[in-house]
């Protein structure tokens, strides 16, 4: 039989449950326990992560790699210019084959320096410009260096070298005959020279032998006159005498 006391502790029991189901609910969650850190000093009991050092021979491999890739790089480029050159080389030929015998004034050749040139003579020479297109006759002068053309067509830079070859030849026509006009070329200027350097030991000699001449000379006068003075002298004191032989007593 249910009394009004079981009601009672009923009821109690119920508003503690709930006055303890509010707390629960207001109260923080319980703080959890700290980790002890890493060994490395990571805290936490993750997996440590190791600090990066540089590298000084990883930098190095890098830098040859780029370094054997920029070279590569360049010497196919280096590789295509010469074969241009080379090909601007067999177009001159037939121009070099109609030159005289004797004139040796053109050495065509290719240097395959950094930047690739074919020379023509001393002074003129053809590269390929720096967009790696064109090709570039240049020309070395008292002024400077200058740009004779410029031009993408081997047949255009054919022309052009073979009036340069043109002018080249008329400027040294005009040298020899200058030389030629002036009565005096360098071999004759050699020769003089020569020459003069030849007879240099003689001048000495004959300047010696007129010397000693000029010597004999002047013996020889003062040794005339020496005579003349013995005998005056000697007559002189003949008549000495003769005069006292008569006067003396």
């Amino acid at each position: 039989m249910v009394t009004e006391n079981t009601y009672v502790s009923r009821g109690l029991r119920h508003n503690m449950a709930s006055m303890n189901d509010t707390a629960g609910d207001n109260a923080s969650p319980p703080a959890e326990p700290k980790r002890a850190d890493a060994p490395n000093g990571t805290p936490g009991g993750g997996p440590a992560t190791e600090p990066r050092v540089a590298s000084l021979s990883a930098a190095l491999r890098r830098a040859r790699l780029d370094n054997a890739n920029r070279a590569e790089a360049l010497s196919d480029i280096r590789g295509g210019e010469i074969v241009r050159l080379e090909v601007l080389r067999d177009a001159i030929e037939p121009v070099l084959e109609q030159l005289p015998d004797d004139c040796d004034l053109f050495d065509v050749a290719i240097a395959p320096s950094e930047r690739p040139r074919l020379f023509i003579d001393q002074l003129g020479f053809i590269e390929i410009g720096r967009e790696r297109r064109a090709y570039r006759f240049l020309q070395d002068t008292r002024h400077g260096r200058i740009q004779v053309c410029e031009s993408e067509k081997p047949e255009v830079m054919v022309e052009a070298v073979t009036a340069y070859i043109a002018h080249r030849l008329i400027e040294r026509e005009k040298a020899l005959a200058s030389d030629f006009a002036g009565g005096a070329t360098a071999a004759d200027a050699a020769r003089t020279a020569a020459n003069a350097a030849d007879a240099g030991p003689t001048a000495p000699r004959l300047t010696a032998q007129a010397s000693e001449g000029r010597g004999r000379a002047m013996q020889a006068y003062l040794y005339f006159w020496e005579v003349v003075g013995a005998i005056l002298a000697f007559g002189l004191l003949t008549m000495l005498g003769r005069w006292l032989l008569l006067h003396s007593p």
